[in-house]
Order: structure tokens, then C-alpha cells, then sequence
């Protein structure tokens, strides 16, 4: 385990002490400075500090402290997939009665985790050439709780059920329509509440190759749920879905617990996973490379100490800035520029579904918000300005061609090449630039994976690729349809600031569809609220200020937030609750206040 000094600047006083921790310092007798100091602050290079303590020991004010730095453990390994391949470090521990949330970065493990409960991958204890047999594993878990879960496995006493991340994947294997497909396998009775709490009447009839990525995502979480089992695994299971729609779901996936069955959940939705969760199991480590599992934390706990980066319990630091959320709307930084797109009332019908549009307007250097259920006639807007669809009725007004770059709902891997190639033949010559790899390639993590072929990503790499793609185009207007969709917390906030850098420094207008209230609040200048019946008809609302957009939408979902004292990170309030009353009253829905303790 690396171990590096850690400085308290509130505490530090160097003009008082003379600076004596950077006199002690041992590289810097050997001309090497571990600790600097720049306009009389000091600066702590983890590259250099060895974490020997003379520092720690020195400092008068008691300013530094040492703590560990991520790295790989030299036993605990619970699985590798090979040489030189990912290794697992450690377990969560499941416990009836309890939902436990897996949190972490994309690629740290948590599938992983998932498949070795539900037996699908047989763990090997990092002894990838001889795998141990079950007496063996058992063995190594003696003494706790795992111990008994994995000996019900191998003598097959343990029924376990698992909704897998890719649910778009379920027709390639499994065909028919949703209503009989549940009814077979509704072993507990529960399905016609489900179907009416999850909103599966209105697709009972239908197939599922025709399904929409959040339909599909309902169906398979109904149908774990109506299994009979003692265990429960959900991979991500808000993918796709709407506020509500998530909010039903955790719902759902917490009744389980009136049973006392054992729940883990992985998921990225920070309010979601803290409306369900009742427990955290926070996993870091380097992505593609290792990954550990903490202790299980209480639910606030936890998601904190996965924001603020820091394992109090385990003194380990594996982020180098906190995650912060600001609690008033943000302010825009560049005055709004010239209108750049105007559009007329317009309407689209499809079979079953109509959409209608009130005039508005976006202008450039500014961020588009929108928010909405699903089925509610976003994607069709989007095409509309994109060009893809023509409206009935209406149009948009511009004062000259503009050129767009779209990016979809549902991407695929259909390029045959590098990831490489592909962002060189749409970025061109940008692709050589210092900004173009500082301001896109670099935040949006894209730089490891510029060698992989297109064809062989994950969903999240997809996704990554997909957003770089649109944002390497040169155009006036940019569209981007749910970019969060398979991405972790860091990499959602980091995407929403990579967008708003480009928008303001290219002096450019975007759209951004986006179910996740929390980076919409980091993304968007203004809001477009869609209102309607989802299905049946739709209502674009003109764009409108980010408090009266957020109170419009969590208004009309019947849901408010308040705030995390320590983090500010929003938190959804328990239906009815004194708060929750408290803020319907003063039609205050998602900017609350927060009192410092």
C-alpha cells in the first residue's frame, strides 16, 4: 500500500513554525521537493512523498497526517481473470432483510461481484491456473458470513436470481410476448401488482424485439422479482428509465425485504441507489485493472465517502478532489449570445401518438435541458431540430443553415475500426490539437481505449465514444440523447462539464436529453419541461429558467429533494414526510436550502 502525507490548510501556519516540514523533508535534502511551497502555501507532491512521517512529526499545529494511497493488496484476492487480466480484491458481505448498494467507477468490479453471487462465474481465489474447488473456497471464507452463502451455492440450496446491465441484449435470447412470458414465471403471485406499479399493461400484447430499452428494462426487473428465490441481483436496474419510472423500481426492489430476502443493487443514479439502499459497499481500485471492495457503510455513509473519495475506516484516499454539488441553481458565466434557433408551434403524429410544440427559442453559448417521462415525445423533438423527422405542422426558423451533430438514444458498434480512426475521420485535423485532447479526449477518458476496436467495447466505452464522436463534428447545434446512460457518477459529471466547455467555448447551442435531474442541474442553462400522457400524446414546453423547470417537472413526478448537509449531493424525501410536505407547500421542489451544522 503507497502512503502520502495529507495537508489540513485550515491548520497550516508556515510564516509560525518556520516551515519545518519542508526543512525535514527528506527529498528535499536530496534536491528533490516532496513538499513545496507557492506564495507561502505548501503543496504536497504525492509523486514524490514517500510517507515516511518526519512531517507529520514535526509539524507544530498537527496540519499533516499520513494516509494510503489506492494499490493492489497482497492476499485477499477473490478473483483474476488471467494474466495480466483484472483482479477482484475482497467481497461484500449480503445479509437478509438488507438491500445493499454497490457503488464505483465503471470497470471496478461490481458485474463481477454480481456474477460471482449468482454462481455464474465460480471464483478463483486469483489462482487462475488451477481454480480451487468449492471444499477449497469455503475454506478460505471460514469464520464469515460468506462462508455459509457460498456452501448453500455449491450444494445448490441457494436459489439465486440476476437482472443482468444489458438488458437490451434480452430478445436475442428469450422471444415472445410480455404477458406470457411473466405469467410463466410468476412463482409468488406478485405480477398483477407489479405490472399495474410498473406500467406493463400498455405493452401486455407486445413482443419483445419491439420493445423500447426502458420497457425492456421494466419487464426483466418484474420478472426477477415474481421468481421465487433467496437472493436478488440488480445490475444497474434504472438504465433507460425516467424519474417515476426509477423511483417505482426502487420501490419494488425494496418490498423484497418484507420477505427477508438477500438484495444487492449496483447502480450509478446516486438518488436512486440512496432511495433504495439500506447499506453501501463502495468499490476503488484502477479501472480494467484491480478492484476493492470496503467495509459495508451505512447508506449516507457511504455514498459520502465515495464523493468525498476518502475510507475513514481504512485510512484510504483514492480520489484526489471531493465530487461537490452546488445547492442554488448556477449562475450562467457568459451573458446568453444571439438567438441561433427559433421554432414555430409544430406538430408530429404517429400511430397512437401525437406530439405538440410551443414556440421557443435557444441561443448560443447555452445549454438545453431536457426533461420528461418516457414516451413523452423527447427523442421525436430532437429528430425534429436534427432534421431526421419533418414536422406536420410548423417548422424551425434559422438565420442560415446550421450544421448539427446528433447523437442517439440507442448507439451501436457498427464502425469497423479503432476507436482512433474513427474519432481522426470526424475530428480531422482537431484530432492532432493540444485543446481538442485537453478539453474532450482527457476528461471524457478516451485516451486508454484509442487502440480497442469500436466492435469490442463495453457499453459505457460505447457511450464514451459515442459523445466524443458528436462533439468532435464542427457545427452550430449539438444534440445529444441520454449521454449518461451506462456511465458512472464520475464520469456523468465529467461529461456534463466537458459539454458546457465546448458549448461556451465554441460559442455553440446544445441540447442534452438527460433522466438524471442531478446532471442536468450540472449541465443546463435552461430547462424544457414535457408534459402529457406518455404514449399517447406529448406537450414541448418552451425552454424556462432551471428552479421553474425543476419545480414544473418534480411537481408534476409528485417527488422533492432535499440536501445532504455534508455534501450537498440531493437526496429524494420520503413520500409524505414532514419535509417532504414542508416543500410541496412552498413549491419548492429540488433548491432547498440547506442549514450548515
Amino acid at each position: 500500500m503507497i502512503r502520502v502525507a495529507v495537508l489540513d490548510k485550515d491548520r497550516c501556519k508556515p510564516k509560525r513554525c518556520g516551515r519545518l516540514c519542508y526543512r525535514f523533508c527528506p527529498k528535499v535534502r536530496s534536491k528533490i521537493e516532496a513538499i513545496r511551497f507557492e506564495d507561502d502555501k505548501p503543496l504536497i507532491v504525492e509523486a514524490l512523498c514517500v510517507g515516511c512521517g518526519i512531517c507529520v512529526k514535526k509539524c507544530p499545529f498537527k496540519a499533516l497526517s499520513i494516509v494510503n494511497l489506492p494499490d493492489e493488496l497482497e492476499k485477499e484476492c477473490s478473483h483474476r481473470f488471467g494474466p495480466n487480466a483484472f483482479k477482484l480484491f475482497r467481497l461484500p458481505t449480503p445479509s437478509p432483510g438488507v438491500v445493499l448498494g454497490l457503488l464505483g467507477q465503471n470497470g471496478i468490479g461490481k458485474t463481477t461481484t454480481l456474477n460471482i453471487l449468482s454462481g455464474e462465474t465460480k471464483l478463483n481465489l486469483g489462482n487462475y491456473d488451477e481454480p480451487p474447488e468449492w471444499p477449497q473456497i469455503v475454506q478460505h471464507f471460514r469464520g464469515s458470513i460468506l462462508q455459509e452463502y457460498f456452501q448453500k451455492l455449491s450444494d445448490d440450496e441457494l436459489r439465486v436470481v440476476h437482472k443482468p446491465q444489458y438488458v437490451d441484449k434480452i430478445p436475442r435470447v428469450v422471444s415472445g410476448d410480455v404477458g406470457s412470458l411473466l405469467e410463466k414465471v410468476d412463482e409468488q403471485g406478485k405480477l398483477k401488482l407489479l405490472a399495474e406499479q410498473l406500467q406493463l399493461q400498455t405493452i401486455w400484447d407486445r413482443t419483445l424485439d419491439v420493445l423500447s430499452g426502458g420497457e425492456l428494462q421494466r419487464v426483466a426487473i418484474t420478472a426477477t422479482i415474481c421468481r421465487n428465490a433467496d437472493v436478488y441481483l440488480f445490475d444497474e436496474p434504472s438504465s433507460y428509465l425516467d424519474v417515476k419510472q426509477r423511483l417505482e423500481v426502487a420501490r419494488a426492489i425494496r418490498g423484497l425485504k418484507k420477505d427477508e430476502k438477500t438484495v444487492m443493487v449496483a447502480e450509478h443514479d446516486l438518488a436512486v441507489l440512496d432511495y433504495l439502499s439500506d447499506q453501501i459497499c463502495v468499490f476503488y481500485g484502477t479501472p480494467g485493472v484491480y478492484g476493492i471492495a470496503s467495509n459495508v457503510h451505512g447508506v449516507r455513509v457511504g455514498i459520502n465517502i465515495h464523493l468525498e473519495g476518502y475510507i475513514p475506516d481504512e485510512n484510504v484516499r483514492f480520489r484526489k478532489s471531493a465530487i461537490i454539488f452546488h445547492v442554488k441553481p448556477p449562475t450562467t458565466s457568459l451573458v446568453a449570445g444571439e438567438t441561433l434557433l427559433k421554432w414555430d408551434a409544430m406538430k408530429k403524429a404517429f400511430e397512437g401518438f401525437a406530439l405538440s410544440v410551443v414556440p421557443g427559442d435557444a441561443k448560443q453559448g447555452e445549454v438545453i435541458g431536457i426533461l420528461g417521462p418516457n414516451g413523452i415525445g423527447k427523442t421525436t423533438f430532437v429528430r425534429l431540430l436534427a432534421g431526421i423527422e419533418k414536422a406536420d405542422e410548423g417548422a424551425t426558423s434559422m438565420p442560415y443553415k446550421l450544421d448539427v451533430s446528433y447523437k442517439p438514444q440507442y448507439i451501436s458498434a457498427e464502425y469497423k475500426g479503432t476507436v482512433e480512426d474513427l474519432l481522426k475521420s470526424v475530428a480531422k485535423d482537431d484530432f492532432s490539437s493540444s485543446w481538442y485532447r485537453s478539453e474532450i479526449l482527457q476528461p471524457l477518458n478516451v485516451q486508454p481505449i484509442l487502440d480497442r476496436d469500436v466492435t469490442e467495447l463495453s457499453g459505457g466505452e460505447l457511450q464514451k465514444v459515442a459523445i466524443t464522436t458528436c462533439l468532435s463534428r464542427k457545427a452550430q447545434l449539438y444534440l445529444l440523447d441520454e449521454p449518461s446512460a451506462f456511465l458512472d457518477v464520475e464520469e456523468r459529471l465529467s461529461m456534463a462539464r466537458t459539454i458546457r466547455r465546448v458549448v461556451e467555448n465554441r460559442n455553440v447551442t446544445a441540447f442534452v436529453v438527460e433522466h438524471d435531474v442531478v446532471a442536468q442541474d450540472f449541465i443546463a442553462d435552461r430547462l424544457m419541461i414535457f408534459t402529457g400522457e406518455p404514449g399517447v400524446y406529448g406537450v414541448a414546453n418552451p425552454p424556462t429558467s432551471l428552479r421553474k423547470g425543476m419545480n414544473t417537472f418534480l411537481k408534476d413526478m409528485e417527488i422533492t429533494f432535499r440536501r445532504d448537509p455534508t455534501t450537498k449531493r440531493p437526496r429524494v424525501n420520503k413520500e409524505g414526510s414532514k419535509l417532504d410536505r414542508h416543500q410541496k407547500k412552498i413549491g419548492e421542489y429540488y433548491y432547498v436550502a440547506t442549514r450548515e451544522k
